[in-house]
């Protein structure tokens, strides 16, 4: 990590996240908002592994850890609302969700 520099992490991790927030906000597709979702939590982990090398400090390793627990468990609910939103709607753009009755 010494030979790049932690600035080229952190930029990295800046546009990562960038690409992310961009993709929730122009995009209706929901596996494409699950994918942003995941591209802004694994920037949120770079930025965390660059954070810990730097300072010498396991704890972002830790809250890495954690936060790739979070993910799977996110990935897990949201791919399963999304089957049975297309069983039901047979699309999945997210602007017929208006449409579900509770």
């Amino acid at each position: 990590m010494d030979l790049i520099g932690y600035e080229n992490y952190f930029w990295l991790s800046t546009a990562l996240f960038s690409i992310g927030i961009l993709g929730i906000l122009i995009r209706r597709n929901m596996i494409i908002l699950l994918m942003c979702i995941e591209i802004m939590l694994n920037a949120a982990n770079l930025m965390f592994i660059a954070f810990a090398y730097k300072w010498g400090n396991m704890d972002g390793h830790i809250f890495v850890f954690f936060s790739m627990l979070v993910a799977a468990a996110e990935a897990a609910v949201g791919l399963a609302l999304m089957v049975l939103i297309y069983r039901k709607f047979k699309t999945v753009d997210i602007s017929y969700l208006d449409k579900l009755k509770f």
